[in-house]
């Protein structure tokens, strides 16, 4: 791809940094739920849960040297970064119900699309509605919850209807030609004439896997979704209850669609291409991901690996993504700006939290939905009240620990369900970053058939692979630290290690069938 940069890098580096974009009433609670009287704003720090999709940790605070990501690395700066923080499963809509729930999804049954939180857990309550019980006023906009692909939200705990915005956006027609695109319809972003959007989408074309126009912000919805923000933030101001706002991006998500400006950012030239693009030796094949999401695109080819992609087109991806991670950094900086404006921030917790990882051509991947390291290691920042600032933590982390920290973070009662909690409370780290309130971190994904779970310590990696109808198993290890690339399993070299960390799998709550029947609670 030719750059065709009218800005300097410096020049749109200041703009980063200073980027700014320029109560309801609420419905009766779900039975059970009687919200309690609502305490004064100033008695409870509110909570800004802000959610990015397919983030992985591309942030110069995380020490990648090509990501330009000023105001998210000035978020470290006021809190705590979480250096080994991890997605309990590298799907997003899974993941996000991990998140609102406390719940693995080894523990609720919903490891894929089509898989509904009320279906599998009638009676949970979720983040929101704990905060919502206790009287917090409770809003969410972008994407939030996963909704496309057969997969619905969840419209209980928000005082107010979700405001939705588009996850596959495109503004220039020649992206699309004009028609209704696969992923589009699969997002049911477009009418879905059969009601069934997989039905659908196999009789659409692709759409283009990124655009560049010269546009403003707000063309796309995560700029509209910032805007949004800072407007309800500034409402929200005026209640008399404090409020758990949660906003979500979607990019750096496919299609990678933002202004030209953020692809103006990076020399193509200098970003760093994919170095091991092979499974790792001794791996089951099975454990690879080809295909899928990435192809729904049109530029990449079909039935091809993905370390087969010619090199200019690996580079247009990465370049994508980028600009991707710039553009949400931005949209991120103006919602931290409004907090900062309101005078909110000294009284506001603020969680920044990518729902999985990301490939990016290594092991010849380009998504998510695997086991591995770059799928499922994430982003994770706490700033505000109760958090020390300016420091980072080895404490291993997972994705359900949010819900009961940000509990514990406000006084609230420890959550209960009755869906499983899996999660640990990480305040005592919030305090003290030296602190460990667990050894390891875990996640699961599955292949047909099988069930991948790992357990993630410091240095180790270990998946357990069981084969659902007789029970056979197959491992991969992996030294995080001798190997951190994950190019060769160890599984049969390391005995020791492998039964140490079996063992911890053994001691975790019994996992669900990956097809199972949806259990009532």
């Amino acid at each position: 791809m030719r750059r065709t940069a009218h800005w300097s890098r410096r020049a749109m580096l200041a703009l980063l940094i200073t980027a700014t974009s320029a109560c309801s009433q609420t419905p009766a609670p779900r039975a059970g739920l009687t919200p309690a009287p609502a305490p004064a704003s100033a008695q409870r720090p509110n909570v800004l849960l802000i959610l990015v999709d397919d983030l992985k940790p591309a942030l110069g605070t995380y020490g990648d040297r090509t990501a330009i990501t000023p105001n998210m690395d000035r978020l470290a700066q006021r809190g705590l970064k979480f250096n080994l923080a991890y997605a309990n499963e590298a799907v997003c809509g899974p993941s996000r119900i991990n998140l609102m729930t406390g719940a693995r999804s080894t523990s609720s049954g919903i490891y894929n699309f089509g898989m509904n939180l009320r279906d599998y857990m009638p009676g949970a309550v979720t983040l929101p509605e704990h905060f919502m019980r206790a009287g917090y006023h409770t809003e969410s906009m972008g994407k939030v919850y996963h909704i496309g692909h057969g997969t619905v939200g969840d419209t209980a705990g928000w005082s107010v209807p979700h405001h939705k915005e588009k996850v596959i956006e495109y503004v220039d027609p020649a992206s699309t030609g004009g028609k209704p695109t696969q992923e589009e319809a699969l997002f049911e972003e477009v009418p879905v004439p059969e009601g069934n959007p997989f039905a659908y989408a196999r009789t659409l074309a692709r759409g283009a896997a990124w655009e560049m126009p010269d546009v403003a912000d707000d063309a796309y919805a995560d700029g509209r979704t910032a805007k949004r923000a800072g407007e309800r933030l500034k409402a929200l101001k005026q209640g008399n209850r404090p409020f758990f706002l949660a906003v979500g991006f979607a990019r750096p998500h496919l299609p990678f669609s933002v202004p030209k400006r953020y692809w103006d950012l990076y020399d193509p030239a200098k970003l760093p291409m994919p170095d091991f693009e092979r499974l790792p030796a001794g791996a089951p094949a099975y454990t690879d991901k080809q295909g899928g999401e990435i192809t729904a695109y049109r530029e990449p080819p079909e039935d091809v690996r993905g370390d087969k992609f010619p090199a200019e087109l690996k580079r247009t991806l990465l370049h994508g993504y980028y600009a991707g991670v710039s553009y949400v950094d931005v949209q991120i900086g103006k919602v931290l700006k409004a907090l900062e404006r309101e005078g909110l921030a000294d009284n506001t917790i603020v969680v920044l939290w990518g729902d999985h990882g990301y490939h990016l051509g290594d092991h010849g991947i380009w998504t998510k939905h695997t086991n591995m390291e770059q799928a499922t290691r994430i982003p994770l920042i706490f700033a505000g009240p109760g958090v020390v600032k300016g420091r980072a933590t080895d404490q291993l982390a997972e994705t359900v620990d949010i819900y009961p920290t940000l509990a514990a973070l406000a006084a609230l009662p420890a959550p209960t369900g009755p869906q499983p909690i899996d999660g640990t409370s990480l305040a005592p780290v919030l305090h003290d970053p030296a602190a460990r309130v667990r050894s390891y971190a875990y996640h699961a994904y599955p292949r047909p058939g099988r069930l991948g779970q790992a357990i993630r310590t410091d240095r180790y990696r270990l998946v357990r692979w069981t084969e659902e109808k007789t029970g056979a198993r197959d491992y991969e290890l992996y030294d995080l630290v001798a190997d951190p690339e994950e190019t060769r399993n160890q599984a049969n070299d390391l005995p020791k290690i492998r039964a140490e960390l079996d063992a911890i799998l053994d001691s975790q709550p019994a996992a669900r069938p990956i097809n199972g029947k949806p259990r009532r609670n």
